[in-house]
């Protein structure tokens, strides 16, 4: 597996952060890094994930950093030349996943359906992204399309919580899961930093007890 994705996979969880001020960038990757998950995907859902990308790949140079709801190719240059070591993309798009496959970029598309998960396969793709997770079946539709689809692992996203990850991290072909419980927008713009690092803690604790 990819070096990145074995990062990934060691995590366990993604935090899936939406920015509207990137001033928070460095106190949230900051707390995201004392709770024990040097990670983020930053989600290209607002204006400031492009800077926010870039204050934190120079000020956190630890934090492995990917951009999410990235829909055209001009994002992702934008997102890899701020920092971002991974792609992520609500769906299937043939033109990103290929633009990125050509640069060697590790993208993990959005698949829900047997066919979409076929022209990952096709393409070589060893993870991909299964969004909206819990709208679209949850771990029961995940088993089911990992059935045939063997060599493929999954990161789910969508509806994920600590209620529910032990259901999904309990299954083999899952390698880490993507979540905005310990980064929720309303803690982001109060400044609730602290509370973020303790969920965070919460959340790497969790993965510890799934796993052992």
């Amino acid at each position: 597996m990819n070096e990145l994705l074995l990062k990934v996979q060691e995590l366990g969880v993604v935090p899936v952060v939406v920015l509207n001020d990137s001033k928070d960038a460095a106190p949230l990757a900051k707390a995201l890094c004392e709770g024990g998950l040097p990670c983020a995907e930053v989600t290209f859902r607002t204006d400031a994930a492009e800077e926010s990308i870039r204050i934190m790949a120079q000020q956190f140079p630890e934090m492995l950093l990917g951009a999410g709801t990235v829909l055209t190719t001009d994002q992702v240059d934008r997102a890899v030349a701020a920092g971002a070591k991974f792609i992520v993309s609500p769906g299937f798009d043939p033109e990103i996943v290929d633009y990125c496959l050509a640069k060697d970029i590790l993208v993990l598309p959005g698949c829900i359906t047997p066919s979409e998960v076929a022209q990952a396969v096709k393409r070589g793709l060893e993870v991909i992204k299964f969004f909206p997770a819990e709208q679209f079946g949850g771990i029961a539709t995940i088993k089911a399309l990992a059935a045939p689809y063997t060599n493929v692992k999954f990161m789910p996203t969508g509806g994920i919580s600590a209620k529910n990850l032990p259901d999904y991290l309990g299954f083999k072909k899952i390698v880490a899961c993507g979540g905005s419980w310990m980064v929720k927008g309303d803690m982001i713009e109060a400044g609730e930093f602290d509370k973020i690092k303790e969920l965070t803690k919460e959340a790497v604790d969790l993965v510890a007890e799934i796993r052992k």
